[in-house]
């Protein structure tokens, strides 16, 4: 479920693949803004009906003139809203404008120091013309900005380490803000969050979670859901709040295929059970899957085996259970 009628105010962040992809998230929730991550190949109708007040292009592994460059679609640049551009991001960014980005004749990365030519927006609130400890992991570097930008930092090694073109509200930073080792880099993002996209800090886990408990009242209304738990975090704050939204609707099944820790089918059944008051139901098919398992050796024709398996298993226990409208 997207925030798509929760939020009116929410970033979407393009992943492309980078390793701190997840720290960018973190850090815009931190700020108190909703945000979403989706594949940098998001189709540009989903982006527009996600209405984003900003778009954060994330860095990944790849060089721009990859044959298999990840690209996102052009038409997020024709939507009229902010975006920032990170590592990869900001090459994209400077390669969809017909600017040039080309190899470094120096790779940087590790801590480098940024000299800010221009403390407005982005880098509001930081001293201009003073060195900036910032994070640098890239191989590339922009030879020529695209036209209507104009250079907000440098380092040793990337002449053009920010550059920005407030009209359009298009910002790119060779650096990573989102990652401790940049220490100004929670200002950077706030200033893109409130600054450029003049979003508002109101987000917070909590109206997070009524506003899910809603949105489930509203889709499922009187009929019955079951939900497969595994104890895991995926399906276990699946399950609660799906609980606190329709209550005695929802009947959880856990299938123990006899390859669970020790006693956490218990543990889990009692946490469900006991402490949440979930109708929980407890499949031990153990015996069922050891049996099917047996002189299996290759680990993925195992997987393949529990994955069938666990289906078989839970359909027959779901089929018990009666007439249900939603699988969660």
């Amino acid at each position: 479920m997207t925030a798509n009628g929760l939020y009116e105010q929410k970033v979407l962040i393009l992943d492309f693949g980078s390793q701190y992809t997840q720290l960018i998230a973190r850090r815009v929730r931190e700020a108190r803004v909703y945000c979403e991550i989706h594949p940098f190949n998001m189709p540009i109708a989903q982006v527009r009906a996600f209405s984003p007040r900003g778009i954060i292009l994330s860095g990944g592994p790849a060089s721009i003139y990859d044959n298999d460059a990840p690209m996102a679609d052009r038409k997020i640049l024709d939507l009229g809203v902010p975006i920032l551009g990170i590592c990869y991001g900001m090459q994209y960014l400077t390669h969809q404008l017909g600017g040039v980005v080309a190899k470094a004749a120096e790779r940087e990365y590790g801590n480098a120091l940024l000299t800010i030519r221009d403390d407005r927006d982005l880098f509001r609130g930081m001293e201009k013309e003073a060195a900036h400890t910032v994070w640098m992991s890239h191989g590339d570097r922009i030879e020529r900005m695209p036209e209507g930008f104009e250079v907000l930092a440098d380092s040793k090694n990337s002449p053009v380490a920010a550059m920005g073109d407030p009209s359009r509200r298009f910002f790119g930073v060779q650096f990573h803000p989102e990652v401790a080792h940049t220490p100004d880099g929670a200002l950077i993002l706030k200033n893109f969050l409130f600054t450029i996209c003049r979003c508002d800090p109101t987000w917070t886990m909590a109206s997070f979670i009524q506003a899910t408990i809603r949105k489930l009242r509203d889709e499922i209304g009187p009929n019955r859901v079951i939900c497969g738990l595994s104890g895991g975090v995926d399906s276990s704050v699946t399950a609660v709040l799906l609980h606190r939204a329709i209550g005695n609707q929802l009947s959880c099944i856990l299938v123990d295929n006899g390859l669970l820790r020790k006693d956490e089918a218990r543990e889990v059944m009692e946490l469900f059970q006991e402490h949440y008051g979930m109708d929980f139901h407890l499949v031990d098919a153990s015996e069922h899957f050891l049996r099917h398992l047996k002189g299996v050796v290759d680990p993925e024709r195992k997987r393949k085996v529990i994955g069938r398996e666990f289906i078989t298993v839970f359909e027959k226990k779901a089929k018990e259970l009666g007439k249900v409208e939603y699988l969660a």
